[in-house]
């Protein structure tokens, strides 16, 4: 009854009038505030009832310094930086050219990561970026939470990107003087093939990452020292209409590792369809490490989820996930607000 009671009282909340972006432009500058916040609940084995919160504020500013040209300053905070108690996730400068590309100075994750092509999922847990669920549940072993390339965003690093195209979009990143690492060199490409009511988009990214040293991929992994770490993701999606098929796969090398291995293959695959306000997804995700040294214990980690979602209007939805991991059941429902 107490699990009935939250989710209609979550359910009645959808008839508040949404919220509006916050804009302010004038001449040549402009200004403009988003805000994301989820709140509700988790509870693994259907049992003990945990609180679920996330959230992402973003401001940026642009000047437009001449016919198609833009100066701009990004600045964004949220729920992972929190948890790993950073001032921010994104702080950067950027400089776009409409024809040409687009040049990103400062902290903020590389190419490799946001040309990636994450899996198809209506719930708020964020399956495609250091998930929510493993929060809550403590795996056995070391895991390889989701399929995207990242070398962190805590090191200061230059982002060189293309404009989208009729082919495609590609970019390079390279980062130093972090800490946590020496230097990282990442890439990335993702092709777009509109196809009238067929449309598709394939990734590839990959990452070299020089004398990783206490590196942090997660809050809740141990922490990765080796000679050297090497990373190489591939992604396809595919929609018709209201249908969406994803699948992809992560791969990670560390030359020499100390302790607790953290490498080895990722990879899952879901589908969604949308009707009306209403979506439903359905998605699996498998994780594999130590599969590369001999010397280290091998662990295998399972995880399906289907989620539901109603959504009241761009700014306005409600979502219900039940997932089920190698050992544990869970459920987790939530109200998200954005503008």
């Amino acid at each position: 009854m107490r699990k009935i009671a939250l989710i209609t009282t979550i359910l009645t909340l959808t008839t508040m009038e949404s919220a509006n972006a916050l804009q302010y432009a004038t001449g040549r500058s402009a200004l403009k505030f988003n805000a994301m916040g989820t709140a509700g609940v988790f509870e693994p084995k259907f049992k003990d009832t945990l609180f679920l919160g996330d959230f992402d504020l973003r401001l940026q500013y642009n000047y437009a310094v001449a016919r198609g040209q833009t100066l701009g300053l990004v600045y964004d905070w949220d729920a992972e930086a929190l948890g790993n108690n950073d001032y921010s996730h994104d702080a950067f400068a950027l400089w776009e050219i409409r024809d040409v590309g687009r040049l990103e100075v400062g902290l903020t994750e590389s190419v490799a990561h946001k040309l990636g092509v994450g899996l198809p999922d209506v719930g708020g847990l964020r399956i495609n970026h250091k998930p929510l669920f493993y929060k809550k549940i403590s795996p056995r072993g070391n895991v390889i939470p989701d399929t995207s390339v990242t070398s962190g965003h805590n090191s200061p690093r230059v982002n060189l990107v293309s404009v989208p195209t009729n082919i495609g979009q590609y970019g390079i990143s390279v980062a130093a003087f972090g800490g946590d690492f020496d230097y990282s060199v990442d890439g990335g490409v993702k092709f777009r093939f509109p196809n009238g009511k067929l449309k598709s988009a394939v990734s590839l990214g990959a990452s070299f990452m020089d004398k990783p040293h206490k590196y942090s991929s997660t809050t809740y992994t141990p922490d990765i020292t080796a000679d050297w770490r090497a990373q190489g993701s591939i992604g396809y999606n595919l929609q018709y209409n209201s249908w969406i098929w994803g699948t992809s796969i992560l791969g990670i090398y560390d030359k020499n590792p100390i302790g607790t291995a953290g490498d080895g293959i990722s990879a899952g695959t879901g589908v969604s369809y949308d009707i009306l306000n209403y979506s439903l997804s359905l998605t699996y995700m498998y994780s594999h490490t130590g599969i590369w040294h001999d010397d280290m214990k091998k662990y295998v980690e399972h995880n399906v989820i289907s989620s539901f979602r109603y959504k009241y209007n761009e700014n306005l939805e409600v979502w219900t996930s039940i997932g089920l991991t190698t050992k544990t059941p869970y459920i987790s429902t939530a109200m998200k607000l954005a503008f």
